[in-house]
């Protein structure tokens, strides 16, 4: 039986939003290859290492820690079912014999004590509703001076793949901002709290690095706009919405769509973290 502790998180990812990254799990990642190559080109990764993949989803940043890792393995950890199965099920298509998938919540999981000489993750660190004792239970997995690699987002504001989809949607409502605090994909955004957090954990020599590369929603503007509305943001921003005005909205996000319709795909700015930190020596 699964012991779960962030379970509104589990309840989304176990459900309807994991599903719809499962069936467009080719988009997703080519989305966010950018973002995802800083980490890989970083050299966190060494030929022999074991790594855990926090928050893997369909698995492709843990085939491709896998990959580096090619005399060591990594292992991926996901609330939900459906997104391993489709990791599990591409990772033997692709020969892949070093990589493993475990469904758990990452804050609460019985890790093997110091199993693993790096942890990363690829945007799926920024959930945990105790951080703390999330990131504390991770580094128990790690060896002492075992390696921490986190992509996060930076704040709302510096994000336009947000705030372009927000503003477009907004209807003339006065949009809530996350709280620093809560369990968001902004919750790794300020620099002083990722530092409290993880020094509380365990960590040393904490690092940012920003990284500042485009999302890409798709290869035209109708490709994008197709996809973009089943995104769970476009849905949770136009529930509250009577048909004319999400028929009104959901026309503004085409036209902003449009706008950001480039040569290279549908483009939009973003901002994020490379966090990088160590597990303390043993005392």
């Amino acid at each position: 039986m699964l012991t779960i502790a962030n379970e509104e998180q589990a309840a989304a990812w176990d459900g309807s939003e994991g599903d719809h990254w499962t069936e467009h799990a080719e988009r997703y990642e080519h989305a966010g290859r950018r973002q995802w190559g800083h980490l890989v080109d970083a050299g966190l990764i060494g030929t022999d290492d074991t790594v855990l993949d926090i928050g893997c989803g369909t698995g492709k940043s843990t085939r491709d820690a896998a990959r580096l890792a090619a005399s060591g393995s990594a292992a991926g950890i996901d609330l939900s079912a459906r997104m391993l199965e489709r990791a599990r099920e591409q990772s033997e298509a692709e020969g892949l014999t070093n990589v493993t998938f475990v469904q758990g919540d990452a804050q609460v999981h019985p890790f093997e004590d110091a199993a693993f000489d790096v942890a990363i993750s690829s945007f799926g660190a920024m959930f945990f509703n105790d951080p703390v004792a999330a990131f504390t239970n991770i580094a128990r997995g790690l060896r002492p001076r075992g390696g921490l690699a986190l992509l996060a987002w930076r704040e709302l504001a510096r994000n336009e793949w947000v705030m372009s989809i927000r503003d477009a949607l907004a209807m003339g409502r006065d949009l809530p901002q996350p709280p620093p605090d809560a369990p968001t994909p902004f919750s790794l955004a300020e620099p002083e709290r990722v530092r409290r957090l993880l020094g509380e954990a365990g960590y040393q020599g904490v690092e940012l690095e920003s990284v500042d590369e485009p999302l890409e929603f798709g290869t035209d503007a109708d490709d994008a706009f197709g996809f973009l509305q089943g995104v769970g943001i476009v849905e949770g921003l136009t529930q509250d919405l009577n048909d004319a005005q999400t028929a009104e909205a959901l026309d503004r996000l085409r036209a902003t769509v449009v706008a950001h319709d480039t040569a290279d795909g549908v483009l939009f700015g973003t901002s994020a973290w490379l966090i990088t930190a160590r597990r303390a020596a043993a005392s």
